[in-house]
């Protein structure tokens, strides 16, 4: 537990001291939303529909940014590699990601709650919410892993731009920024097949109260163990080279 707490205080002060990457990844979605959806949404269920998706929009930045980009990063810090040779377990470090990650998912989402709640007529009742966190959970571990998988397969300088060119197209054709009746037509015919869609589809249902299609947290799961095996093995064939 001590070393999980240190590992996690050692996580949060290292964002902290990097407010360039920290405070666009948080804000960004909110403004987005407030600029883009929110002159948009003139009823309660258009409100409630968009605020779902760009929750998921700022969970998906959050993870997806922390685990590839900041891990990629890691891999050229000195003391990054330092700690990596000390016997500890990596159990803690990496539980220490999890939980940093998680609390930044959660402000992230928070804030754009919070700026739906000002700009439009948003009304989520209460029993609503443990379903929603765990959709946004769902998605965001399977986001994580595929973020970790990016991190360790690229160079750190690549990072950034191939997370980039992978985020951007996922939130677009996943429908996080519109409906995705909205999309364009070929847009349409891929968007079911992506990851980013089949999380959408364990959100949405959680925000209007409808009731969820197993086959879509049978993708999620799929989606999640493929990422994850991919990261493993890009993590190992690393740690190997180095």
């Amino acid at each position: 537990m001590k070393l999980w707490l240190a590992h996690t205080k050692a996580e949060l002060l290292a964002l902290l001291r990097t407010p360039g990457f920290l405070i666009p990844t948080m804000l960004f979605p909110s403004m987005f939303f407030l600029m883009f959806a929110a002159p948009n949404l003139p009823s309660t269920a258009a409100a409630n529909f968009a605020t779902g998706s760009f929750m998921t929009f700022a969970v998906f930045t959050v993870t997806f940014f922390q685990f590839g980009v900041g891990t990629a990063n890691e891999r050229e810090n000195p003391w990054s590699s330092f700690v990596r040779t000390l016997p500890a377990s990596p159990l803690y470090r990496n539980a220490a990601k999890v939980t940093t990650a998680a609390v930044l998912a959660l402000l992230a989402a928070l804030v754009l709650v919070l700026a739906s709640a000002a700009s439009t007529p948003l009304d989520l009742p209460l029993a609503r919410w443990p379903r929603i966190f765990l959709a946004l959970a769902a998605g965001g571990v399977m986001m994580g892993m595929l973020g970790t998988a990016l991190a360790y397969l690229v160079t750190p300088k690549a990072a950034l731009p191939l997370a980039n060119l992978i985020y951007l197209p996922l939130a677009f054709m996943g429908g996080m920024w519109m409906p995705p009746e909205l999309l364009p037509k070929i847009v349409q015919e891929i968007s079911p097949y992506l990851p980013s869609r089949q999380w959408m589809e364990l959100v949405w249902p959680a925000v209007s109260g409808g009731s969820w299609d197993a086959g879509h947290w049978l993708a999620v799961a799929g989606f999640t163990v493929a990422f994850a095996a991919l990261a493993g093995w890009a993590q190992r064939r690393d740690e190997a080279v180095r």
